[in-house]
């Protein structure tokens, strides 16, 4: 697609909109961190195996493009869209991109304050990211 769009620049937003990682030596200490645009988020470490990725459309590039840029400004992400369109992959895909590990929430009209709170505490005990699916249901 990049040759198709004849991207030959590392500035041209061809490239920037590419997911990439880098490598920063900091004295004795290297880190990786991956830069989409104008964001750069620190990569995250978690070895989740050697399983498949999603398959990039145009709509998730759009959905991992905004997803990133609301990270990097320390915010978080609610895709919308009809069942079935892959928001809770396209979350999922971005996890492992970024070696977080995604818990995935399966939200029921039964679910109460408390068992959201409990889930709530494991997420920022773990450090992972949490994917709330069907969250309209939740009762107020």
């Amino acid at each position: 697609q990049m040759l198709k769009d004849r991207v030959y620049s590392l500035y041209s937003f061809g490239w920037q909109k590419q997911l990439r990682y880098y490598m920063q030596n900091e004295g004795d200490m290297s880190f990786v961190f991956s830069k989409q645009t104008n964001t750069e988020i620190p990569y995250g470490y978690e070895y989740q195996g050697n399983n498949g990725r999603l398959v990039i459309t145009p709509l998730t590039d759009r959905c991992v493009l905004t997803l990133t840029t609301a990270l990097f400004l320390k915010r978080g992400g609610a895709p919308q869209g009809p069942a079935g369109t892959g928001k809770t992959e396209t979350v999922k895909d971005l996890g492992k991109g970024l070696a977080k590990f995604v818990l995935v929430f399966n939200c029921s009209d039964s679910l109460d304050e408390k068992s959201l709170a409990r889930m709530f505490r494991g997420i920022c005990q773990t450090g992972s990211w949490g994917c709330f699916d069907e969250f309209n249901r939740i009762e107020t």
